[in-house]
């Protein structure tokens, strides 16, 4: 694929995101997409066969431009607490963002089509998110900064509860100290405790 064609893939991908957010995605057809990004039917269907594809592409955009902003957050000095925290706070703006989110359309596209394990992405990404936490409460168990008995089954609940908030933010909505009473919640059971 050519620089033009990468570029033009890209346009296509950012415009049907807004897109995805505006409507969900149950509602979104090529034609929407097509009027979005004022390109041919032809156009689009040279990059992609449909919006189920498209939506997994904006997805897959999404997540690694989330990997790369945690990422370029985490000094090299950070401890385990640190990096824990920082994920936390990360999810913390995610769940309070009002607007410019995919959390309605990506539950949308998960009721309507039941992937395979191996193909679901949200199963993927829980499944990282949960061996990442693991490693990190391992981590801190380690050094002194924790203390827990089943890190992998702590991990597991943390993945759980911001799940959990994430569909009360799209349905009853949550405030900032709810956030931060369930977080800290989370966070001071692992703490240990100073003499």
């Amino acid at each position: 694929m050519g620089e033009k064609s990468i570029q033009k893939r890209k346009y296509i991908l950012e415009t049907a995101r807004k897109v995805f957010v505006e409507k969900g995605f149950k509602k979104v057809t090529m034609k929407d997409i097509v009027e979005a990004c004022d390109i041919s039917r032809g156009g689009l269907y040279l990059y992609f066969e449909s919006t189920s594809q498209i939506f997994q592409e904006v997805m897959k955009m999404e997540t690694q431009e989330a990997d790369d902003l945690f990422s370029d957050s985490i000094k090299e000095d950070a401890t385990a607490s640190d990096i824990l925290l920082l994920f936390l706070r990360e999810q913390k703006k995610e769940l309070l963002r009002k607007k410019d989110t995919l959390t309605q359309a990506i539950y949308e596209f998960y009721f309507e089509n039941q992937l395979p394990k191996k193909e679901n992405r949200l199963k993927k990404q829980f499944d990282s998110a949960v061996r990442i936490i693991e490693g990190l409460i391992g981590a801190g168990v380690e050094s002194g900064e924790f203390y827990c008995e089943d890190p992998a089954g702590c991990a597991r609940n943390i993945m759980f509860v911001l799940e959990g908030l994430k569909i009360c933010a799209q349905t009853i909505g949550v405030t900032p100290e709810m956030v931060d009473r369930e977080i800290l919640y989370l966070f001071k059971n692992l703490c240990v405790e100073e003499e």
